[in-house]
């Protein structure tokens, strides 16, 4: 879930209490708030899938934190994410070496995606991450 669904399922929630809730609201006009967030939800995301332009409004990239040893302190000052947070996810994922951990990135998700490092020098699911060709 990105950013724009969370925000559509907060506001379908919403909607959908004032409509029980509220006796000042009618049904018709609460019914109707319910089909038009529906319907943006479902023309937006056709949209992203169809435009990159739309795609980038509405989505984030992935973000690279840490990479080979290294954290990125201008990703994770911009990101809000502290070490201790990167450092959290990488014990999740049972490593207690950073040594054995080529990246970490920040997925349009919001969830940290460890990668370990490996014999080959490919990165290829790397390959999208903001950050990366910098390195």
């Amino acid at each position: 879930m990105n950013a724009f669904d969370f925000i559509v399922t907060v506001a379908l929630g919403s909607t959908l209490a004032t409509i029980l809730l509220s006796k000042d609201t009618p049904l018709a006009e609460g019914v109707v708030a319910l089909g038009t967030l529906i319907f943006l939800q479902y023309f937006i995301s056709w949209l992203s899938v169809r435009s990159k332009t739309v795609m980038s409004l509405v989505k984030a990239e992935p973000r690279l934190l840490f990479h080979r040893g290294r954290f990125l302190p201008g990703a994770m000052k911009s990101e809000r994410i502290n070490e201790e947070e990167v450092l959290q996810a990488v014990r999740r994922e049972g490593f207690s070496d950073l040594e054995k951990v080529e990246a970490v990135v920040l997925e349009t998700d919001g969830s940290l995606s460890i990668i370990q490092t490996s014999s080959g020098e490919k990165t290829a699911a790397l390959s999208n991450v903001i950050g990366i060709k910098s390195e």
